[in-house]
């Protein structure tokens, strides 16, 4: 429980930190968050991901060969990789070609004519010392650690800082390659190297004494989702019966957990039994689904979820709601596989929209606990992660410059959704809402606008101001009231222009309905007795006044 304590402690210190920075951007913050002129042209089709790890030195080197597609006409084409880490050379059709580094951007000059249609490759070679994590993976970077046994223990996280702090790519969220990814990661021959997707093969080499795993992603991949874990793994397996047929379930562990993976992995087929009902079929039956361990608390990597919570339930042991309800799941199992549907299936184009990500997934977590619990447990779990809010900035960050928002995209973007649930007031229409939206975005990038307006017409509610309330600003709305002998009265303040939010309240423990605004508006009540209460699903604040 200690643990638990520092490791959230320690994460909200980090969100505390960047809330209190000054919001002054750079030229990089804009060539790495924008979508230039050198990114814009052309659409990219596949990563061919070839790295050598050198443990000893922490150095590793390789090649990336980008294919990709002329929507137009232009030769200068953006790349991006992050210090310390170096471009020694791009090639295209057996020819170096010119380099313009611009701080992390780099500017290669294609020596053909682009034409508009045509799909095209270039190679570009590199290599570095890799930063070292300091606290993953709210850092970015290599983790260098060893296991209890001494055998090295190695991992990647970039989330928010980009894939391009350890490989070559184009680092906007903007544009996934359609075909996937193809890692090729070559590790000392006593190590097994575990990637995204399904295992192609391996090929040993005697002389060099390491061998080459190539992995194979087929589906559309965010940049940050692609990871290299290593370490002395066991491979264990099994097949979760699904919606789309069987899925294969891959877990790599340490040697020394094996027993104990086995049994809390149980886990695994339950989460996916869930979230496929709630959001319908696993957005990646082509590249199975995988749980790595990891020297780490966990991360979303698609088909490759990391997993560092101990083999025990809650967060490293704790319960974040502090209602109990936290404690009947695996935080990592439930939360990072609920990143497959919102964050791998369903990516922001902009970092300043990761609320889509966010705030859906720890929306899960309440929905795992409403497929297996009950609803009464599930909204009790979202209500206790309140106490978490910090109303510190708002959830939405700046576009184009690669900030994202408050980590209130957390719980407090949980307890929106979970508010339109309540306005929504049928389950089976709520679930057919949820589920439609990874059938109508599956396998894209989008804005906060599109879930918006998505959300508006599938629950025939306008819910333009309740976005705008509790993702663009910090206030919580407070419903005013006074209560007489014979009526209530009541109004929203604290609130945005035209607040639109009907609650459901309790009279005399009866359900009523009722739509505030910023004017005082009243409820005729029988009887000098009577009770009025606040359903606590909505977050809202109450103040009575004279």
């Amino acid at each position: 429980m200690k643990q638990a304590f520092f490791f959230f402690i320690l994460f909200f210190s980090i969100l505390i930190s960047n809330a209190q920075e000054k919001n002054v951007f750079t030229q990089q913050d804009s060539l790495r968050g924008s979508i230039t002129e050198e990114r814009i042209w052309w659409d990219l089709k596949h990563y061919d991901l070839s790295i050598q790890v050198n443990i000893q030195d922490k150095f590793i080197s390789g090649s990336n060969c980008i294919r990709y597609e002329v929507l137009r006409e232009n030769r200068w084409m953006q790349i991006d990789l992050q210090a310390p880490m170096l471009i020694t050379k791009v090639v295209q059709k057996g020819k170096v070609l010119k380099v313009r580094q611009v701080g992390n951007a780099h500017y290669i000059y294609l020596n053909n004519r682009q034409r508009k249609g045509k799909v095209d490759s270039l190679t570009v070679y590199f290599e570095g010392h890799p930063p070292n994590t300091k606290t993953p993976p709210w850092d970015a970077g290599f983790t260098w650690a060893t296991d209890s046994k001494g055998n090295d223990f190695i991992a990647t996280s970039c989330q928010s800082f980009g894939a391009s702090v350890w490989w070559p790519n184009k680092d906007h969220l903007y544009d996934e390659p359609d075909e996937g990814v193809t890692e090729r990661y070559t590790v000392p021959e006593n190590l097994v190297a575990v990637g995204n997707g399904k295992l192609l093969s391996r090929k040993k080499d005697s002389l060099k004494k390491t061998t080459t795993y190539i992995w194979q992603v087929k589906n559309p991949i965010n940049n940050y989702s692609v990871n290299l874990n290593i370490g002395n793994y066991q491979h264990f397996s099994e097949v979760f019966l699904g919606e789309n047929g069987d899925l294969t379930c891959d877990y790599y562990v340490l040697e020394e957990h094996i027993e104990k993976a086995k049994s809390q992995f149980k886990e695994v087929k339950k989460t996916l039994a869930a979230f496929e009902f709630w959001f319908g079929p696993y957005p990646f039956y082509q590249d199975g689904y995988k749980l790595v361990e990891v020297p780490y608390l966990g991360m979303e990597h698609q088909s490759s979820v990391t997993y560092g919570n101990g083999f025990k339930n809650g967060y490293l042991g704790g319960d974040l709601s502090k209602t109990g309800w936290g404690l009947k799941f695996d935080f990592i199992i439930v939360h990072e596989t609920g990143h497959e549907w919102f964050g791998n299936n369903i990516s922001n184009k902009d970092i300043a929209d990761m609320w889509i990500h966010e705030s859906f997934t720890n929306y899960s977590e309440s929905l795992f606990l409403d497929y297996h619990f009950g609803t009464k447990a599930a909204n009790e779990y979202v209500i206790g992660l309140r106490k978490r809010i910090l109303n510190d900035k708002p959830i939405i960050g700046h576009y184009h410059v690669n900030k994202e928002g408050s980590g209130d995209m957390y719980f407090k973007g949980n307890n929106m959704l979970h508010m339109i649930r309540q306005l929504v007031a049928n389950d089976e229409k709520w679930r057919t809402i949820l589920r439609g939206l990874n059938k109508t975005f599956y396998h894209q990038t989008v804005t906060t606008n599109q879930i918006e307006t998505y959300l508006s017409a599938q629950s025939g509610f306008d819910l333009s101001t309740v976005f705008q309330q509790y993702i663009r600003t910090v206030h919580v709305p407070v419903l005013e009231y006074k209560q007489t002998v014979n009526k209530i009265e009541y109004r929203f303040s604290n609130a945005v222009e035209n607040f639109k939010l009907p609650l459901k309240i309790f009279l005399n423990k009866e359900p009523v309905w009722i739509y505030p605004s910023a004017e005082w508006k009243d409820i005729s009540l029988t009887d000098v007795s009577s009770t009025f209460e606040i359903d606590p699903n909505f977050y809202i604040e109450v103040k009575k006044v004279n």
